[in-house]
């Protein structure tokens, strides 16, 4: 149970925000309780207490507890400001709006300039929301230093949480996420026909949920590691498990099939499952496979000292013997083929338990494992720190830089949400403001402002709901009240970083028990908070579309340049060394790659909502991400097979690797010229297979062996693949190949 919920929530990242937002509250209430403090103080106190800790999002202790300690001056400042400019509604006004454009433009300072900018918007909301006054502010401020306080209290002595213990949960989230995926492949191998749909849906889950957790780890590894080689060790070996699973659900896929499956079925939503020849079958080969993916989810499950012993070695020579093709079993070539996957997601395994447990017990060893082990090593030993940093890129400026513009199109959204918010309500108009600060966070085009704003909006009314029930059920009895408060607060951090409708219906759930507690709540100010919610939704999006606009496809472009421009990368430079050429940091590359890809996923979410009415627009984002995903997993394969090249004795340079790669990066090449508006007058080159390109040339020639075979299949899938975008991204070419 305790590994289905680290992997449910790796790291425990939600669940730590939300105890640590929840015990700063509790402490925070419970001192100014102590002090007597009406309950107009114990509001702002709570708010206080929960901004100074969801703000600051550092990773290192130090730097949090600066960032606290100037966030309390800033808070002080923001909360007397509010409260002498309380009868000043113009000159109020007119702070407020200069307060949120210095908020966001400080998020070109990094994590530091972000926390300070939301601690001054929220307190200063703060002093709106109680209506502070002067004649209260002396009392306001001790609230405020008093929640700081226990802000502090809560994060560094009651709940601390380190670097490097947040990289050992990750790390044990990827093992139970890796378990669970290896559940879903064995699933799959007796799934019939009417459960192989449902099956594979939860394949493609399982693994973009193991990447979505190798992608955090890569996060995590500069501040989690005291060593350079530390990290890239556990980088490389992260790396090798992910694509060795990944690999291993593909031969399943291809061995219930009669033909090879292609990567798009694992990244393609409502991809139809190959036909064919289908498992199960009841026979000696297949009843090993069944029993041997078990043995191998308990290897990458259990820790070196939680699972040890003779048992544990068996089942482990066992799997590192399919390496070698005298212990492979009789059957088809294709579950021959998943044995061998079975090998060496078996020897990835094997080195992620040595990077994460150290050395392991070698008793027992068969001579397959020794040779794993003595691989392992060699690669563990030729990993160096201090490699040379990327070039930075050019930072923009003026008003093309994004930090600035979104503090401009925000300072008119806000302008706009005071006017109106002030004609709906002079006394809540700054629940409009709220939303439309909101949905500029985390946002850069005008679809992903709409989106977000409609998803406030749907939480909202539906938060409206529920403090109207919990309010009914409550009454006036003001600590049950504080309880519901604080089970509303951990559940909108917890559920936040899943569905921001759901922690919208959590934040307005608790705002009625506010303002119950204030003894200012009617039904009709729930329903106000909904008009408000509309009405600086709709500011926002107004703003986002009139003033510096960021259109959704322009922004999609210019992160599918990049992705096409890092998959050109990663594929020439394993080419190179895997021809002989010099080494590179291949899997630092591969992992720019796959963070680029992420970032062109979450642009394309205003394209993919369900919402959307552009059907053949949505299909056809899906469609080139998923593409692209295809194109990453091979490049990341060639990227993995390339770091092998200089200790794996099985594995040599082949010159003609690189004539095989010459079209598929011109191509890529060509693409992004295209989707750039730079368009190539080279084209589309199409030509043979990749296989064909290397056949030996005379009697002499030598053949091809299986890792070089191997390589061929990456190439030819990701030639594939990228003739693929030809179509939907309509490259003009007079020799483009049809879509495979």
């Amino acid at each position: 149970m305790w590994d289905r919920f680290a992997a449910s929530d790796p790291g425990l990242l939600r669940l730590t925000a939300g105890l640590r937002t929840v015990t700063a509250i509790v402490l925070t209430l419970a001192v100014l309780a102590v002090l007597q403090a009406p309950v107009s103080q114990l509001v702002a106190g709570a708010v206080a207490a929960m901004t100074a800790t969801f703000a600051i999002r550092e990773k290192q202790r130090l730097q949090q507890a600066v960032t606290l300690a100037l966030g309390l001056p800033v808070a002080l400042f923001s909360v007397s400001l509010g409260a002498l400019l309380s009868q000043r509604i113009v000159a109020g006004d007119l702070f407020f709006v200069a307060l949120i454009f210095c908020a966001v433009y400080g998020r070109r300072f990094g994590d530091r300039g972000t926390a300070l900018g939301l601690i001054g918007f929220q307190v200063y909301f703060l002093s709106l929301f109680v209506q502070a006054t002067t004649s209260v502010l002396p009392a306001l401020l001790g609230a405020v230093c008093v929640a700081f306080a226990c802000s502090a209290a809560a994060r560094f002595v009651l709940l601390p949480q380190t670097a490097a213990g947040t990289l050992d949960r990750l790390r044990r989230a990827f093992r139970a996420r890796l378990a669970q995926l290896i559940s879903v492949q064995a699933e799959l191998l007796d799934a019939g026909p009417d459960e192989a749909e449902r099956v594979l849906q939860d394949l493609r889950a399982g693994t973009a949920r193991l990447h979505e957790t190798a992608l955090m780890i890569q996060g995590r590894l500069a501040d989690g590691t005291s060593d350079e080689s530390v990290a890239l060790l556990l980088q490389r070996r992260t790396a090798d498990a992910e694509i060795a699973a990944e690999r291993l659900g593909l031969l399943l896929l291809t061995a219930r099939s009669a033909q090879r499956t292609d990567t798009l079925t694992l990244h393609l939503p409502g991809a139809p499952l190959p036909a064919g020849g289908e498992l199960p079958v009841r026979d000696e080969a297949t009843a090993a496979l069944r029993r041997d993916l078990q043995a191998l989810r308990l290897l990458a499950l259990r820790p070196a000292g939680e699972a040890s012993g003779t048992t544990l070695a068996q089942l482990r020579n066992r799997l590192l013997g399919y390496r070698d093709e005298e212990n492979l079993p009789k059957a088809s070539p294709a579950v021959r083929d998943v044995f061998r996957g079975l090998g060496e997601a078996a020897r990835a395994v094997l080195g992620l338990r040595t990077a994460l447990d150290g050395p392991q017990d070698e008793a027992g060893d068969s001579p397959a494992t020794t040779r794993s082990r003595e691989e392992l090593d060699a690669e563990d030993a030729a990993i160096e720190g201090g490699g040379e940093s990327a070039p930075e890129e050019a930072e923009t400026t003026g008003l093309q830089r994004p930090t600035t513009r979104a503090a401009v199109q925000v300072a008119v959204g806000s302008s706009l949400a005071i006017a109106g918010g002030e004609l709906l309500s002079t006394h809540r108009w700054y629940w409009a403001v709220l939303t439309c600060w909101i949905v500029f966070i985390n946002t850069a085009s005008t679809g992903e402002i709409l989106v977000k704003g409609y998803r406030r909006l749907l939480g909202t009314v539906l938060g409206v709901v529920a403090g109207i029930a919990l309010t009914g059920l409550v009454g006036h009895h003001t600590w049950t009240a504080f309880a519901l408060v604080l089970v509303c607060i951990f559940a909108m951090f917890y559920t936040a970083p899943l569905s921001y409708t759901l922690m919208s219906f959590f934040v307005t759930a608790m705002l009625g028990l506010l303002y119950a507690l204030l003894n200012t709540y009617s039904t009709a100010v729930l329903v106000l908070r909904v008009e408000e919610t509309a009405l600086g939704a709709a500011c926002g999006v107004v703003a986002a579309a009139v003033v510096l606009p960021v259109r959704t496809d322009r922004r999609t472009d210019e992160l599918l340049v990049t992705v096409l421009h890092r998959l050109a990368d990663v594929t020439r430079a394993a080419v190179d060394q895997l021809s002989g050429g010099t080494e590179a940091d291949l899997v630092e590359q591969a992992r720019e790659l796959d963070q680029a890809l992420a970032d062109l996923r979450g642009a394309t979410q205003p394209l993919t909502h369900p919402i959307t009415p552009l059907r053949s627009r949505r299909n056809t984002a899906q469609y080139v991400v998923a593409l692209l995903e295809t194109c990453a997993y091979h490049a990341r394969s060639l990227a993995a097979t390339a770091e092998l090249l200089p200790t794996h004795p099985a594995i040599a340079a082949d010159p003609r690797l690189r004539e095989a790669c010459g079209r598929i990066v011109q191509n890529i090449e060509v693409i992004a010229a295209h989707v750039a508006g730079r368009p190539s007058a080279q084209g589309i080159e199409a030509g043979p297979s990749i296989a064909s390109m290397l056949e030996p040339g005379t009697p002499d020639s030598p053949r091809y062996g299986r890792v070089t075979d191997r390589v061929l299949r990456h190439l030819q899938r990701l030639d594939e693949a990228v003739s693929g975008l030809v179509r939907p991204l309509r490259t003009s070419t007079g020799t483009a190949p049809p879509v495979r």
